[in-house]
């Protein structure tokens, strides 16, 4: 059977298991070739084939319900059910998902980009499907990075108590994007590598291959094999959740897979079918991978392994420009810890790791844990850096909301990935942190425009006794040379083009150089103003704009509500001063996929369109 062929996942019901295998190394092929070319997830999505396959042979989706944790882990599930013919636009505007999406098909009954939701979306489905009185499974597909969340560890204990019919396959690879943490990693593991109940498995196996054992021999033999598994595994840890267990299994052997999925399938109750998979696999440089790199890839060359775009010299991305100064400034100050939520290659802290080995703490995946733990270290006299995704720092709101801001401590949070983040999409674009943070008293919230801006606001951070905000977003930035000083917070900085203006506009982040240097070569007179806080604002600035009485626009590449130009005119109105603003932002939705450039083009926060009202409003005046 073709990959192209498929439109269905009832088309691999007949085939034989020659075929299947014969499909998963094309899939494998197929993969490798197309992301190589548009970038994605693809190291664990390798690491699944065989496992989707055999689902997609033992369960009946749409009816059965197949959820994905995380969805960037679908890929090969949107293959079998109908889209391969798609993923030349994978990722893309207007093109498909990188992680399952119900309006995309009707075999993606849920959707989600961040870790750990699948087991309670599953529990959902299970408890409406039984009161609905109706008979189809449910599959949950998790990670043994997303079990370890708190998340996971809640809905297992609801799971255990409600004993619902569910499956859940824990697709156990050893790694999350990089090398998995943590003591229940570790609980794993001896599970995966019991030298008791492998060789108790091993031999039963073999002894009812050789022999045409009788029913009370076979029984026997199952119940003691069941007895081991019981006291090496059950109660260990599923067994304690009330969970029953099948496993390990090799997760590459497709007759292994689809044998044992059966008899999940007939079992009563929730249970966890613990499969083993090899991250990466059939692609040496993905399966070699230790530190991360290829879980997801942008373009690259297939027989080498090289990416296809590299950043030019004294240019690096502002993760790792960031990570820099942190580990600068930690040389000079032992009491600089850094905490990371399973980050520590997304965020660039190899570095810090290399040389502070015993000052770095990997969580996993566990946001708001880790700012708690941050907190306790700020308590402690400590001055701790957490460096955190945007669209992650969600799940981190409830901590350093009640815990951070409300005891005013010194956490210093790296606000990683912040603004339009392209190819992932609506749930990895950071453009709400403004809005959760500007709200909580004793943040304070800023963000460079450059290098030589982060390593100050950094340095600021690290010397002063509040909780410290800085976002910075994905993309690349020039390294910067000069030594590091202070800025006072709250402070913004005007660049005129022009000793007479003609209007304002307030913007931030690299954007304030951009529209700089572009009003500069078109011999427009403007005040550009660096809104590098957010909080607390400058407001002996907005006070001297509003005596001038020019045309102001707040630019803004985030979402407008309780934005940057909501905080403004909050201002304005609490101090009775009329100035009109242009609002130029995101307005209230979610973002799609896509380049960054064809996603600001598309909302209309583009520097084009910026240019096209700052015209309009010179020619009207």
């Amino acid at each position: 059977m073709k990959i192209n062929e498929l439109k269905d996942p009832s088309q691999l019901k007949n085939c034989q298991i020659h075929e299947l295998n014969e499909l998963c190394e094309e899939i494998r092929t197929f993969l490798i070739e197309n992301i190589s070319h548009t970038g994605g997830h693809l190291a664990s999505n390798l690491g699944i084939v065989e496992l989707c396959v055999a689902m997609h042979v033992v369960f009946d989706s749409p009816n059965d319900k197949i959820l994905f944790d995380v969805g960037h882990q679908s890929y090969v599930h949107k293959i079998l059910t109908g889209r391969a013919n798609q993923f030349s636009t994978l990722r893309k505007y207007n093109g498909l998902s990188g992680f399952q999406k119900r309006c995309e098909s009707i075999h993606d009954c849920y959707e989600a980009g961040h870790s750990s939701t699948a087991l309670s979306a599953a529990l959902g489905f299970a408890l409406a499907r039984d009161y609905n009185h109706e008979n189809h499974h449910v599959i949950s597909v998790v990670g043994d990075a997303s079990l370890m969340s708190g998340i996971s560890l809640e809905a297992l204990n609801t799971i255990g108590e409600k004993q619902c019919r569910m499956i859940i396959l824990l697709n156990d690879n050893g790694m999350s994007i990089s090398k998995n943490v943590g003591a229940l990693s570790e609980t794993l593991t001896k599970m995966r590598t019991s030298c008791l109940y492998t060789k108790t498995k091993k031999d039963v196996s073999e002894l009812l291959l050789k022999n045409n054992a009788t029913k009370p021999i076979y029984n026997t033999i199952s119940n003691m094999k069941n007895s081991v598994k019981k006291s090496v595994v059950e109660s260990s840890f599923f067994g304690d959740f009330g969970l029953d267990y099948l496993g390990p299994i090799d997760g590459h052997n497709l007759h292994q897979l689809i044998v044992t999925l059966q008899s999940a399938k007939e079992h009563h109750g929730p249970i966890v079918v613990h499969v083993c998979t090899k991250k990466g696999k059939g692609y040496p440089f993905a399966e070699n991978d230790t530190s991360g790199n290829w879980h997801g890839i942008s373009p690259f060359n297939v027989r080498t392994g090289e990416l296809l775009s590299k950043l030019p010299e004294n240019v690096v991305s502002w993760s790792e420009w960031i990570a820099m100064c942190v580990t600068k400034l930690a040389k000079e100050n032992d009491d600089i810890l850094a905490i990371t939520p399973a980050m520590l290659t997304g965020s660039k802290l190899e570095c810090f790791a290399k040389q502070f080995g015993d000052r770095i703490i990997d969580c996993g995946i566990a946001e708001d844990h880790a700012a708690i733990l941050a907190n306790g270290l700020a308590c402690a006299g400590k001055r701790p850096f957490l460096a955190i995704y945007s669209s992650f720092l969600q799940r981190a709101y409830d901590p350093i909301n009640h815990d951070i801001c409300r005891m005013d401590l010194p956490v210093v949070i790296g606000i990683d990935r912040a603004g339009l983040v392209g190819e992932d999409g609506a749930t990895h674009h950071g453009c709400f942190d403004i809005q959760l943070l500007r709200s909580l008293p004793n943040m304070i919230l800023s963000q460079p425009k450059d290098a030589y801006e982060a390593q100050n606001l950094l340095y600021t951070a690290f010397h002063q006794n509040h909780p410290f905000a800085i976002r910075y977003p994905r993309g690349s930035v020039e390294i910067c040379t000069k030594e590091m000083s202070e800025i006072e917070i709250g402070t913004w900085e005007e660049l005129d083009t022009d000793e007479k203006i003609d209007l304002y506009v307030i913007t931030y982040g690299s954007d304030v150089d951009a529209i700089y240097h572009k009003a500069a070569a078109n011999h427009l007179s403007l005040g550009i103003i660096n809104a590098r806080f957010f909080k607390p604002m400058d407001t002996q600035k907005l006070d001297e704009i509003a005596e001038n009485k020019l045309p102001v626009i707040v630019y803004e590449t985030d979402i407008l509500a309780g934005g940057l130009s909501s905080a403004i005119l909050e201002y304005y109105n609490d101090t009775s001063q009329h100035v009109p603003l242009i609002r130029i932002g995101i307005d209230d939705h979610f973002v799609t996929h896509g380049s960054v450039s064809e996603l600001r083009k598309a909302e209309g926060i583009d520097l084009n369109h910026l240019f096209d009202v700052i015209g309009d409003l010179i020619d009207a005046s």
